[in-house]
């Protein structure tokens, strides 16, 4: 006996009628009374008496429903209990981003994440891809938003958008227009971050391209603020996307660039472990990221950006 037994059992009971349940469940008459009699074999008792006018329940037919009854009642609980759950969101939830992509994204995501899951405890985590993977790999951050290449073979990646990465500049470089070729880097001194950093990796990779060595001026692993305090005090220049010096440029403070032939862009992207659990709600948790960044960029609130899928 199983509980797809008991719930044709408790239909048949409910109804009266052999026919009238085979109506109701959509299935021959002559199927429903063989499952009923073979549930009568197997449990060595009658369960109904038959007459012309349909079925009642036996002294161990009835008894027999309360345990149907009370299945049923288990199941619709399991059954609300999850989708509960499922709408409440994660108990706990850990996000982290690398210091630009916080900066647009965090303000909104948290305020969408506390009307969609007010009791789900948020934390939010800034830094830079070398102290957030190891955090994806031990499961203490449950997703990332990162830009790539980023992730390690152990981690998936969903890409949300791609943005420009400009040339800053003090004010009052010596740079006409508003855009500069790539190989122009090779004589422009430049504030980055150490090899193994990413806007590191890939301006050495754009000068291997296009045969020049990168021209370091000063070297700074410290957060871009601290980058962008250094060339606002002409210490050298720098390349970020627009959207982390947006503030500063309209300021006054900053200039900004655009790096073409070619134009230079980079992948954002949801990454989280392969071989961990997720939360619960973690679905409707990426989901409603990419929401946010979606009404971001189509506000023009990143700038030079590009959604997935839409280049």
């Amino acid at each position: 006996m199983n509980s797809d037994d008991l719930a044709l059992f408790a239909q048949v009971a409910g109804s009266g009628s052999i026919s009238r349940a085979a109506l109701a469940l959509g299935a021959d008459q002559s199927t429903i009374s063989r499952r009923i009699g073979a549930l009568e074999t197997e449990l060595g008792v009658r369960l109904f008496h038959r007459s012309g006018r349909g079925v009642t329940l036996t002294e161990r037919g009835v008894e027999l429903r309360a345990y149907a009854d009370r299945m049923a009642q288990t199941l619709l609980e399991a059954q609300g209990a999850m989708r509960t759950s499922t709408g409440q969101g994660p108990a706990r939830l850990c996000i982290a981003a690398q210091p630009t992509i916080a900066s647009i994204l965090f303000g909104r995501l948290g305020r969408a994440l506390k009307q969609l899951f007010p009791l789900t405890q948020v934390r939010f985590v800034e830094g830079l891809a070398a102290h957030i993977l190891p955090r994806l790999d031990d499961g203490s951050v449950d997703v990332g938003i990162l830009y790539l290449p980023a992730h390690q073979v152990a981690l998936q990646a969903d890409v949300l958008l791609s943005e420009e990465i400009h040339l800053i500049t003090p004010l009052d470089y010596p740079l006409p227009g508003t855009q500069v070729a790539v190989h122009a880097l090779a004589t422009i001194p430049l504030i980055l971050p150490s090899t193994h950093h990413g806007l590191r990796v890939l301006v050495d990779m754009l000068a291997a391209r296009h045969g020049f060595t990168t021209n370091i001026a000063l070297e700074c692993d410290g957060s871009i603020s601290i980058t962008k305090r250094l060339v606002r005090e002409r210490c050298g220049c720098t390349v970020l996307p627009s959207a982390a010096v947006i503030e500063e440029v309209a300021g006054g403070q900053l200039k900004s660039y655009r790096l073409v032939a070619p134009e230079v862009r980079r992948d954002i992207a949801l990454v989280w472990p392969k071989n961990h659990a997720a939360p619960d709600g973690m679905w409707a948790v990426t989901q409603l990221i990419r929401q946010c960044t979606t009404a971001l960029v189509e506000e023009g609130a990143w700038p030079d950006a590009v959604l997935a899928g839409t280049a």
